[in-house]
């Protein structure tokens, strides 16, 4: 019986590569290649992720030229991180965040694909192009940004970036397009905190580890990835539900859900704030929901109290509860290209009189926001902030 069961087991994983395990590095010695990390490895025309490595997603991504994402979490045997509210969680030394960009390729050309179904074990390699896996590293002294470069089989440690020319299939025709690897230096300009200043001048934090990113059904499984997470013992002092934000996505396909804490914390008149509400336009808190979304996402990081881009006085995440802050007739602290010759970052009505507009519609390095992270322009985001501003009520006197 024990040969026979010994037999069954073979079988039953043959063709299965093993789960490698996880190998931390300390911050004077990390490895030129990701595999030997042990987080996740190239095995058989798919992506085998290490022990204890998890899965996750958000529900309003960044926007990366296109590109897919898979994201996975990695806690050291027997800890937790620590839920909090509004802020990125509180993890353990040793935690490990990863985020690999990849496209879909059709005849050797980049798709812009609206999402994928999130099961690695399922992904055929021969049918994407792996660019990219950054790791964020937990260790005594804070957080460490690493950008991997695939090539072939593995990736390499690439301190300085990296430039890959692509093709991607865009309103159908084929554009090429420089497909950028930020520096390590260049991580701090998104994720970097004012509120734990150091020499480096900001302490490095994650960005999509929120309550409100991550409130949302699991990848690939049922049930809610928060209290997955609690349940298996990886999550700390999760409250009830119902008192956890949740951040609508913003995609139009997507389903609407209820905007819950964002709309509640913006609540009540602010028709002061940029004059009469009368006139033909009608507030829509469904669609500001999900434009605030996607402000969050894109630029909110930045742009937020703690965010590097706080003395422009703009504040786009979702906690931002002044129409001015958010930009709704405010004029900018320094005039020049970025303007676009607009006077206010958001001209309530007129898209095309809106400076944030005009930023997200450029391509020069030096007028585009977020300033890097993209080459392309995101026409449904644009299309998204367009149709909100559209709505507002009310005039710039």
């Amino acid at each position: 019986m024990i040969r026979l069961g010994l037999i069954l087991l073979l079988l039953a994983t043959a063709g299965c590569s093993p789960r490698p395990d996880v190998r931390g590095h300390g911050a004077d010695a990390y490895p030129q290649r990701l595999s030997e990390w042990g987080l996740l490895e190239r095995s058989n025309g798919t992506l085998v992720l290490g022990r204890d490595v998890v899965v996750y997603e958000v529900n309003a991504p960044l926007f990366s030229d296109y590109a897919l994402k898979l994201r996975t979490l990695y806690l050291p045997p027997g800890s937790q991180m620590r839920y909090q509210g509004e802020e990125s969680f509180d993890f353990p030394v040793g935690s490990i965040i990863t985020k690999t960009f990849f496209y879909p390729l059709e005849d050797g050309i980049a798709q812009a694909s609206g999402g994928w179904h999130g099961n690695v074990a399922a992904m055929d390699l021969d049918a994407v192009r792996l660019l990219e896996t950054r790791l964020l590293v937990k260790q005594e002294h804070g957080w460490d940004a690493l950008p991997y470069v695939w090539d072939g089989d593995d990736a390499t440690l690439r301190i300085v970036g990296a430039v890959t020319p692509m093709q991607i299939a865009l309103d159908d025709q084929v554009v090429d397009f420089p497909y950028l690897v930020p520096a390590r230096s260049e991580c701090a300009s998104c994720h970097a905190s004012s509120h734990a200043a150091d020499s480096a001048g900001g302490s490095l934090r994650p960005i999509g580890i929120k309550a409100r990113q991550l409130n949302r059904d699991y990848p690939g499984e049922p049930g809610n990835q928060l209290t997955n997470w609690a349940a298996a013992g990886r999550l700390a002092q999760l409250p009830e539900l119902h008192g956890v934000p949740h951040m609508p996505p913003y995609d139009p396909v997507e389903a609407i859900h209820s905007v819950g804490a964002i709309s509640r914390s913006r609540s009540g008149d602010r028709s002061h704030e940029v004059g009469s509400r009368s006139g033909d336009r009608s507030h829509d808190p469904a669609l500001e929901a999900r434009a605030r979304s996607y402000l969050d996402s894109n630029c909110g990081h930045c742009h937020s109290a703690s965010g590097g881009a706080n003395t422009s006085g703009l504040l786009l995440d979702v906690a931002t509860a002044s129409l001015r802050q958010l930009g709704v007739c405010k004029r900018p602290i320094a005039a020049g290209r970025g303007t676009g010759g607009h006077s206010y970052s958001i001209m309530p009505g007129d898209p095309d009189a809106s400076i944030i507009v005009f930023r997200m519609e450029a391509t020069d390095p030096a007028i585009r926001m977020p300033e890097i992270g993209r080459v392309l322009r995101h026409a449904e985001g644009i299309a998204l902030v367009r149709a909100w501003i559209e709505t507002l009520p009310g005039t710039c006197t």
